[in-house]
């Protein structure tokens, strides 16, 4: 039998879980709106792993590429940013269709970067250590008073930052690589 006591607990917990989950989307809104924020982003939803054995990077045909979620999920990426009016000084995308889609359909304009490629493959293993110190050659150059995006690959994030992400995954880095936040529900 449930008192009065007991139904005022079980209310006073379920608000205390709706607004847990919703400030700290807050939070990290307004530390984005702030800028100088670096953001990665892992390419939008493309089903299965890793590449093809005929892949071309000149050929998104021979990739995995997004599917109608990724393309939704790219977009929804893109009003985020903009429905919370977030500065943004530069989005680079890795050279793969899967990230440059992504970043075409959240953000429209974009370029690309090779230092933000895949090297989970064996193919492309040996591009690995180069392309990290161009990327950190390029972040630690970086200066704006917006947010940089750079919309990449799982191993990228994984190696940069040392932390897992799923397809779409936003993570919110300061200029020092530190964790300010991340956001996989927008």
């Amino acid at each position: 039998m449930f008192t009065i006591i007991n139904k005022i607990l079980i209310l006073f917990f379920l608000i205390l879980s709706f607004f847990s989950n919703v400030f700290p989307n807050e939070k990290l809104i307004n530390e984005l709106k702030k800028g100088e924020k670096i953001i990665f982003i892992r390419h939008a939803i493309a089903p299965g792993s890793g590449d093809p054995k005929n892949f071309n990077l000149k050929n998104c045909d021979t990739q995995r590429n997004l599917d109608f979620s990724g393309i939704e999920q790219s977009k929804k990426i893109g009003l985020f940013f903009s429905k919370n009016n977030i500065p943004i000084d530069l989005v680079l995308s890795s050279e793969w269709c899967r990230c440059k889609d992504t970043a075409k359909f959240a953000f429209k304009k974009f370029q690309t970067f090779d230092a933000l490629n895949s090297f989970f493959s064996i193919k492309f293993q040996k591009n690995k250590e180069k392309q990290m110190v161009d990327l950190f050659e390029y972040l630690n150059k970086w200066r704006s008073n917006k947010n940089l995006i750079l919309v990449t690959h799982y191993v990228v994030i994984l190696e940069t930052l040392n932390i897992p992400v799923s397809s779409g995954e936003i993570v919110v880095v300061d200029k020092n690589l530190n964790l300010v936040g991340s956001i996989s529900d927008y």
